[in-house]
């Protein structure tokens, strides 16, 4: 059986999200002497996951990129327990690059950060309350940081109010996670739900599939060793993995003048109806209203809080009229179960799973959802911009975009399944050349048509399709980290199991 959660080693983001402090920058890092940067983290406060009956005044938060773990002296057998991804990193195989759309405007040949040369060994993540994060900043440099790191780069947030820059209500939906560990594995689930195994977040606990996914662990002689958890099914090792997960952090420009200025050229006819054409590209209204009807039965795992704007499903959608099927929310989560909806049973339900049932658009092939979510933490930067200010044309626009975080267990089968399967094919849900209507690239896979376009079904059968849509968001960096447990700091920091009190990593309560 697997043992009961520990709060107070995992490291906050995982739960929380901080969205309460507003102000965060997030500091990209390079070892510039090893020992030096084992006693900074000794005594970094990172912030864990226990929670406080008010939120705190400040959270700090660290990740490390392989060639970061390998600075700090990791061993090339605990190195080989981390998931290839991990290992190769975001942009180190030209064939990775494609699979996540990362070519042409994005490929990683432009990128500010995440490639060879400008490779960052650790993540910081500061988060404050408005007014706090320069001096929350300065304190958690404290002695030695000099000594230690040298700053790659800086990434800056800004707080628009739970908008993104398209001015879009971002955020809403997040899957659920399991802390109770009550969830057991299913051969098969009929219906949608939003709440998911904690081991399809966390290493170290069961997934959906009910399984364990790989994770790096440690021989049980290592001398540090002390300080991680037995290794579950393993009691000659201690588990290095557990209570941590991989970070995905991507810096993504979105070009707000650009996507307003074609919507309303391919409207010309109000405000009203450029508004609807980009709720359509979407698949929500600007305050984050889903344009299909709210589900009358509850779904698993939603919280009251998003209830109003999260409490539905695609299956009275089946044709794609009220929100299209290329539309980035129903890309992004399919929002189905195992098998085609709606569920059947007997000689049909045979035939479903042989791939056999009844040949519509409703029952084209789609991967279940509950294997492929992420919990995304990621924040904007620039100033608000509105419409109006959009759709003047300006040089002076400034930079506008999203440094994308999203928290899995497994690189490949979550965040990569749904960028190169979901949001980037151009054969998703029965539709041809057309990719992601906001991330696309639109680069034209070898030999095929461009992935410029966008169909919106309508009731009649008619389809409108837009075509010559260009690329509104370009990535400008990106790289694999590990978030690792409160414990697995201690122990990459050196730190043997009676040299500090636990109490020194808790952060700033």
């Amino acid at each position: 059986m697997t043992a009961p959660v520990d709060f107070s080693q995992i490291q906050g983001l995982v739960r929380f999200g901080y969205g309460s402090l507003t102000e965060a920058s997030f500091l990209l890092l390079t070892i510039r002497d090893a020992d030096a940067a084992r006693a900074w983290m000794r005594f970094a406060p990172v912030s864990n996951a226990i929670e406080q009956e008010a939120p705190p005044k400040t959270a700090l938060q660290i990740g490390f990129t392989r060639e970061g773990l390998e600075c700090l002296g990791l061993s090339q057998d605990t190195l080989a327990g981390f998931s290839i991804e991990f290992r190769a990193g975001m942009s180190g195989v030209p064939g990775r690059s494609r699979m996540l759309g990362d070519i042409g405007k994005s490929d990683p040949e432009h990128w500010a950060w995440g490639t060879a040369g400008k490779m960052p060994h650790v993540l910081v993540l500061l988060y404050a309350q408005p007014g706090h994060l320069s001096e929350w900043s300065e304190a958690v440099k404290g002695t030695g940081w000099d000594a230690a790191f040298d700053v790659l780069a800086c990434l800056r947030t800004s707080d628009l109010g739970g908008f993104e820059p398209f001015g879009f209500k971002d955020g809403i939906s997040q899957p659920s996670l399991d802390w109770e560990l009550k969830l057991r594995a299913t051969n098969d689930q009929p219906t949608y739900t939003n709440l998911i195994s904690l081991g399809e977040v966390l290493l170290g606990y069961p997934n959906e599939y009910g399984r364990y996914t790989d994770r790096p662990v440690v021989s049980a002689d290592d001398p540090y060793a002390s300080v991680l958890p037995v290794a579950e099914g393993a009691a000659s090792s201690r588990d290095l993995g557990r209570d941590g997960c991989y970070l995905v952090l991507r810096t993504l420009k979105q070009n707000v003048q650009g996507f307003w200025q074609f919507v309303n050229a391919q409207t010309a006819s109000g405000p009203e109806q450029s508004d609807d054409l980009a709720a359509a590209m979407v698949g929500r209204r600007r305050d984050g209203s889903p344009l299909g009807p709210l589900s009358e039965a509850p779904i698993p795992g939603i919280e009251s809080k998003t209830a109003a704007q999260n409490q539905f499903t695609f299956d009275t959608d089946p044709n794609g009229v009220r929100c299209p099927f290329g539309a980035h929310i129903r890309r992004a989560n399919p929002r189905n179960a195992d098998l085609p909806t709606p569920p059947v049973r007997g000689l049909q339900r045979f035939l479903q799973i042989l791939g056999l049932g009844t040949n519509d658009l409703q029952s084209d092939a789609k991967a279940s959802t509950r294997f492929h979510r992420i919990v995304r933490r990621g924040r904007e930067y620039g100033s608000r911009v509105t419409i109006e200010e959009a759709l003047v044309e300006s040089e002076n626009a400034g930079t506008h975009g999203i440094h994308f975080i999203c928290l899995v267990a497994n690189i490949a089968r979550q965040f990569e399944f749904l960028q190169s399967a979901w949001l980037m094919n151009t054969k998703f849900d029965a539709m041809t050349d057309e990719s992601d209507p906001l991330l696309g690239n639109r680069e034209p896979v070898p030999g095929a048509a461009p992935t410029d376009t966008f169909t919106r079904p309508h009731e009649d059968g008619v389809r409108d399709k837009i075509h010559s849509i260009p690329q509104f968001v370009t990535v400008e960096g990106g790289a694999y980290f590990f978030l690792p447990s409160l414990a697995a700091i201690r122990y990459l920091s050196r730190d043997s199991d009676d040299f500090l009190a636990h109490a020194s990593f808790v952060g700033e309560q």
